[in-house]
């Protein structure tokens, strides 16, 4: 008995007009005519919004003057940015999270992997407790870790008054220029860390067993089988789990506006709590739309750079 094939399945599942039409399409074409809708609908959700903001980024708007007349200003706003000496500080302190934190995520979460690929008795369990942080929302964690790093009462300042000696009540971790920009790496490593075990440990299970068994045929060392084997092939994984992680902490906001709000002064002041601020304290909204664009042009050339080289990696 002949099984009916997809497009005569989908046309017997439709009305009879729709149906007629549909004989004459080829699989290809019926799931095209199901995807474009929702296709199209994403396309204006996230091209839209784009190409409004290009539009703000070439005039003197202000969104808390929307009956003020709008002039163009041609790339005034992008001049004023790149030569804006006031930038550059937000972005090294971002370029300093990105740093820290991606380096000290992808150590910890590869490390992490490893140990629990070996598969040791409980494993489930301790993969699902990891994995708890990064199901927790932004908000939720910003609270949580402000409570903790609290002077007075924050377990974190009595954990290190512990082996340190120093009285909890004067170590104050958001208040201090030099432990504020410390203490926002140390939140979004305990949170993202578990993201960047799982792309990790996924690298890990993809290696075949034959090949291991092969070097142990060949009476390699596991230090050897490690670095000729288990890093060579998790590679391409780990610099997925890098180009996620510096995409998100590029644009990282949540964690810092709850924790420091940039402050104290500007130590973590990040580029995202700049463009903040000028949108919505000082409604330079054109200029801030500018400093959008700038941004995403950024991340966008660097991560194309990144998909090159990991590309060349996994051709290898």
């Amino acid at each position: 008995m002949n099984t009916p094939s997809v497009v005569e399945r989908a046309a017997l599942a439709t009305p009879a007009p729709l149906a007629r039409r549909m004989r004459g399409l080829s699989d290809r074409a019926i799931a095209w005519a199901f995807i474009a809708p929702t296709m199209l609908l994403l396309l204006a959700i996230n091209i839209f919004p784009l190409i409004w903001t290009v539009r703000l980024s070439f005039t003197n708007f202000r969104a808390n003057r929307p009956n003020a007349e709008v002039l163009g200003v041609g790339i005034d706003n992008y001049v004023a940015i790149l030569t804006d000496p006031d930038i550059w500080g937000p972005m090294q302190v971002t370029a300093h999270f990105l740093f820290w934190t991606i380096t000290l995520q992808t150590l910890i979460g590869f490390t992490l992997a490893y140990l629990i690929d070996r598969k040791f008795r409980g494993h489930g369990f301790w993969t699902t407790l990891i994995l708890i942080p990064m199901m927790l929302s932004p908000a939720v964690v910003g609270n949580f870790w402000a409570f903790i790093y609290q002077p007075q009462i924050g377990l974190f300042n009595y954990v290190v008054s512990f082996f340190t000696g120093i009285p909890p009540s004067s170590f104050e971790m958001l208040g201090s220029v030099k432990l504020a920009p410390w203490a926002i790496i140390i939140v979004d490593t305990w949170m993202w860390t578990p993201y960047v075990m799982l792309i990790c440990l996924a690298g890990l299970r993809s290696i075949p067993d034959y090949i291991y068994e092969a070097a142990e045929v060949d009476r390699a060392s596991a230090w050897r089988q490690f670095w000729s084997i288990t890093l060579p092939m998790v590679l391409p994984f780990i610099m997925l789990a890098v180009l996620f992680r510096g995409i998100e902490n590029f644009k990282m906001f949540d964690l810092v506006n709850l924790l420091t709000n940039g402050g104290p002064g500007s130590t973590t002041e990040v580029v995202s709590i700049t463009l903040k601020r000028e949108a919505f304290e000082k409604w330079r909204t054109g200029y801030s739309s500018a400093l959008a664009i700038v941004l995403f042009v950024a991340v966008f050339g660097l991560a194309n750079i990144y998909v090159k080289a990991l590309n060349a990696v996994k051709n290898r």
